[in-house]
C-alpha cells in the first residue's frame, strides 16, 4: 500500500512538472505569437496550424516574423474633417491684368498656394491632406526641385492641382538682368513640362520681388500674370503650427490668395486645422486659374 501511494505521488508530480514546462514554453514565446493564436478572426483549425508553425519557427531561430499589418492607417488621417465641395469652374482665364493679389470678393472662394517645393517629405504629406479634404491647391514650384523630384511634380498635377513657375534657383529677380530673368522662367517651364507634360500658366516671383517692367516682359514673353497674395501667415519665420492657422483664418476673406510654404514641416502640420477652419466658415477652395476666371 505504501509503495502504491509512493507511485501515485510520483505520477502526480510528473504531471505537474509536465504542465509547468508546457506553460513555461508558452510564456517564452513572443507576445505577437500569443496574440496571433488567440485572434478572433481565424477559425480553430487555423489557430492550431498558425500556432504550430510559429512554434516551429521560434524553436529554429529564436524569433518569430509576422506578416505586414495591412490594416494600419496613420493616425494623422483617421479623422478626415470637413470636405471641400466639388467645384466645377473653368480654368481658362483671359485677363489683361499683369498682377493679381486677390480674386473677386463676390464669391466665397479662397486659394491655397504653396511655394518652394516639391519637398521629398512635406509635399507628399500635404498632398495626402488635400486629398482627404477634396481641395485643389496651386503649387509654385522651384525648377531645380522639380528636376530633383519629378515624381512628386507629376503627382501634384495628376491629383488635380495647379502648378506654377517660381523660378529655377529662387533668386531675387529684381537683381537680375533681363536675360537672367528669362533664363529663370524658361528653365523652370522646361523642367515642369518634362516632369508633368503641363505648361504652367502663372508665375510667382521669389519674395514677391519683380519690377513693373519685368512683370510686363514676363507677361508678354511667357503669358504669365504675376501672382502675389493677400494673406501671409509669415510661416517662414516658423512661429508654430497653431499660429500659422490662426493668422490664415484671421486674414481670410472672399477672393483671398493665401501664401504658405510646403518647404516647412510645421506649415504642413497646420493645414488640417486651417482647412477645417476655412471650410467651417463657408469658404470654398479653388485654384488660381479658377479664381482669375471670376475676375473677368
Amino acid at each position: 500500500m505504501v509503495a502504491d501511494s509512493g507511485r501515485d505521488i510520483t505520477t502526480k508530480s510528473h504531471h505537474i512538472i509536465d504542465k509547468f514546462m508546457k506553460r513555461r514554453t508558452i510564456l517564452q514565446m513572443t507576445p505577437s505569437v500569443v496574440l496571433g493564436v488567440t485572434s478572433c478572426s481565424v477559425d480553430k483549425a487555423d489557430e492550431v496550424s498558425a500556432g504550430s508553425a510559429a512554434a516551429r519557427q521560434f524553436s529554429q531561430s529564436g524569433t518569430v516574423k509576422l506578416g505586414a499589418n495591412t490594416q494600419y492607417r496613420s493616425p494623422a488621417y483617421v479623422s478626415q474633417g470637413l470636405r471641400n465641395p466639388d467645384i466645377n469652374l473653368p480654368s481658362n482665364f483671359s485677363t489683361g491684368t499683369v498682377t493679381h493679389s486677390r480674386g473677386s470678393s463676390a464669391y466665397p472662394h479662397v486659394v491655397m498656394t504653396f511655394d518652394d517645393g516639391p519637398h521629398p517629405q512635406n509635399t507628399p504629406r500635404l498632398l495626402d491632406m488635400l486629398r482627404v479634404h477634396n481641395i485643389r491647391a496651386t503649387f509654385y514650384v522651384i525648377g531645380s526641385n522639380v528636376d530633383r523630384y519629378p515624381h512628386i511634380a507629376r503627382r501634384i498635377v495628376a491629383e488635380g492641382h495647379e502648378i506654377g513657375n517660381h523660378t529655377y534657383t529662387h533668386r531675387k529677380l529684381t537683381s537680375l538682368s533681363a536675360f537672367e530673368v528669362r533664363q529663370e522662367m524658361q528653365r523652370t517651364q522646361d523642367a515642369i513640362i518634362r516632369a508633368t507634360g503641363v505648361k504652367p500658366r502663372t508665375m510667382r516671383p521669389p519674395y514677391g520681388a519683380l519690377r513693373t517692367d519685368q512683370r510686363a516682359t514676363v507677361m508678354r514673353e511667357f503669358g504669365y500674370p504675376t501672382i502675389l497674395w493677400s494673406v501671409d501667415p509669415r510661416d517662414w519665420q516658423r512661429p508654430g503650427s497653431s499660429v500659422v492657422t490662426s493668422r490664415i483664418l484671421a486674414g481670410a476673406e472672399n477672393g483671398a490668395i493665401i501664401l504658405a510654404h510646403d518647404l516647412h514641416a510645421p506649415t504642413v502640420t497646420a493645414m488640417p486645422a486651417t482647412f477645417n477652419g476655412l471650410l467651417s466658415r463657408g469658404y470654398k477652395f479653388v485654384t488660381v486659374s479658377q479664381l482669375l476666371t471670376q475676375k473677368g
